[in-house]
């Protein structure tokens, strides 16, 4: 039932950064994990970034040692910070909530890295 809201996505310069948001409804957010996926056009909806409740992560090979994603629960919000921008990063970037069975999908938000 946790709403998601998504923010911070933009046009932004190869080499540049941009930092999205992730908002949920309520507290209950805290006990889930976090997914941050990316869709290009043409191609397949791919994780990039993941975080756990208890705070771990990881990250898809090609965006290591430039993204970072985080969480502040009390705020109940999760960041990806993207620093380093290319190109090939543009996408639709969607945050994605699980616990249990359950799986919510925020409603995407666009990210253009320009040459």
């Amino acid at each position: 039932q946790v709403q998601l809201v998504e923010s911070g996505g933009g046009l932004v310069q190869a080499g540049g950064s941009l930092r999205l948001s992730c908002r949920a409804s309520s507290n209950i957010f805290r006990f889930y994990d976090i997914n941050w996926y990316r869709q290009a056009p043409g191609k397949q909806r791919d994780m990039v970034a993941a975080i756990t409740s208890g705070g771990s992560t990881n990250y898809v090979d090609s965006v290591k040692g430039r993204f970072t994603i985080s969480r502040d629960n009390a705020q109940n919000t999760v960041y990806l910070q993207m620093n380093s921008l290319k190109p090939e990063d543009t996408a639709v970037y969607y945050c994605n909530a699980r616990v249990g069975i359950s799986s919510t999908w925020g409603q995407g938000t666009q990210v253009t890295v320009s040459s």
